[in-house]
C-alpha cells in the first residue's frame, strides 16, 4: 500500500496517478492515529427510491426526496469499501459488487481496478473483514482471476451468525426489486464455497489488528457487523449498511434490504447516538463518497456533518 505520510495529524496521501478513465475522485486517504485508512469507491448502484423507506407514507417519502434534491423514482447509491493498514497488516473491509449479476448495475464493481490505481497489490492484503455477505460486499472477491492473486493464507473475518444465515436465507421481511433475492442467494452460496477455508468466524467481536475491531450488530442481516478503528485518541467507525443517507432524518424508515427492519432501526439509532456523544468519525457503505463525517443530534433525529476535504 504505497502511502506517503505527510506531517498532518489526520491526513495521509499518495502519489499514484489516476488512470485516464477515472473521471471522478475514487479514493480518499486519512490517518486515524497511527492507522492508515483509504476509502475507495466501488462505483454506484441505481436503485428505486422506495428502497430507502418502504414503510414510509409515499407522500412523506416523496417530500423528503424533494427536500434533498433527489429524483423521485431512482437515484445512484454510493458503494464504498475501505482499506486499513495497522500493525503490519493490510486489511480490506468489504469488496464491492464485482461483476454485474445481470441486474443492470454497470457502474459498480470498480474495487479491484481502483485498488490497482492506488498502488495496492491484492497479494499484499493479509485480511478481509466482511460487514455482511450481501453481493455488493463480497462480489469483488469473485471476479475472475482475483482469488489467484490473493495470498493463500488470506484470512476473511465474518460473523458466524452471517455464515449460518446464508445457509438458508429468509427474505420474507425484505422489500427488494425483482431478481435481487436470487442474485444475493447465489452470490453468497458461491462465495462460501470458494472461500470456505479462508473464513475466520467470530461471535460478537474480534480484534483483527492493533486498534481494528469488528463488532456484530445484527439487524440489516443477522451477522451484520461494524468495524471500529481507534488509535492515539482518534477513532473512525465503518458502519457498513447500518446507516443510509435517509437514516439521519428518518432513522425509523425501513431499508428494503434489511432482513429484520425493526432491529436494524434500533441498531441505527444506538450507533448514531454513540457517535454523536463521542464525536468520532463515521464512514458507511452507501453514504456519498468519501462518506467521512460526524453525527450531531438534532432534536429527535440526527444530522450528518461531512468532514471538509483535506488535500
Amino acid at each position: 500500500m504505497s502511502l506517503d505520510i505527510i506531517p498532518h495529524p489526520r491526513r495521509i496521501t499518495h502519489h499514484a496517478k489516476s488512470k485516464p478513465d477515472e473521471l471522478v475522485p475514487s479514493r480518499y486517504a486519512l490517518r486515524v492515529g497511527e492507522i492508515d485508512v483509504l476509502v475507495v469507491s466501488d462505483g454506484v448502484l441505481p436503485l428505486p427510491t422506495k428502497m430507502l423507506g418502504h414503510n414510509a407514507d409515499p407522500a412523506v417519502r416523496a417530500a423528503w426526496l424533494n427536500d434533498m434534491f433527489l429524483p423521485p423514482d431512482a437515484f445512484d447509491w454510493a458503494l464504498n469499501v475501505v482499506v486499513v493498514r495497522s500493525g503490519g497488516k493490510t486489511i480490506l473491509i468489504d469488496a464491492g459488487l464485482g461483476a454485474d449479476p445481470d441486474l443492470h448495475l454497470p457502474r459498480a464493481g470498480q474495487t479491484v481496478k481502483r485498488l490497482g490505481a492506488a498502488g495496492i497489490d491484492l497479494g499484499a492484503v493479509t485480511d478481509v473483514i466482511l460487514t455482511h455477505m450481501h453481493m455488493d460486499h463480497i462480489g469483488g472477491l469473485l471476479v475472475d482471476g482475483v482469488k489467484e492473486r490473493l495470498r493463500p493464507d488470506l484470512r476473511i473475518h465474518v460473523a458466524a451468525a452471517e455464515v449460518k444465515f446464508w445457509e438458508s436465507p429468509d427474505f420474507s421481511r425484505t422489500e427488494m426489486p425483482q431478481g435481487f433475492p436470487d442474485a444475493l442467494r447465489a452470490t453468497a452460496k458461491r462465495f462460501t464455497k470458494e472461500y470456505h477455508n479462508q473464513l475466520r468466524q467470530f461471535d460478537e467481536e474480534h480484534v483483527v489488528a492493533p486498534g481494528v475491531t469488528v463488532y456484530r450488530t445484527g439487524g440489516h442481516t443477522p451477522g451484520h457487523s461494524v468495524v471500529r478503528m481507534a488509535s492515539g485518541g482518534d477513532a473512525l467507525t465503518f458502519a457498513g449498511d447500518a446507516v443510509f443517507t435517509v437514516g439521519f432524518d428518518q432513522p425509523d424508515w425501513h431499508n428494503g434490504f434489511e432482513h429484520d427492519p425493526e432491529e436494524a432501526a434500533r441498531v441505527r439509532v444506538r450507533l448514531l447516538r454513540e457517535l454523536a456523544e463521542t464525536g468520532e468519525m463515521l464512514v458507511a457503505t452507501h453514504l456519498p463518497f468519501p462518506s467521512i463525517g460526524r453525527v450531531a443530534v438534532d432534536g429527535d433525529v440526527f444530522r450528518w456533518v461531512p468532514v471538509f476535504w483535506d488535500y
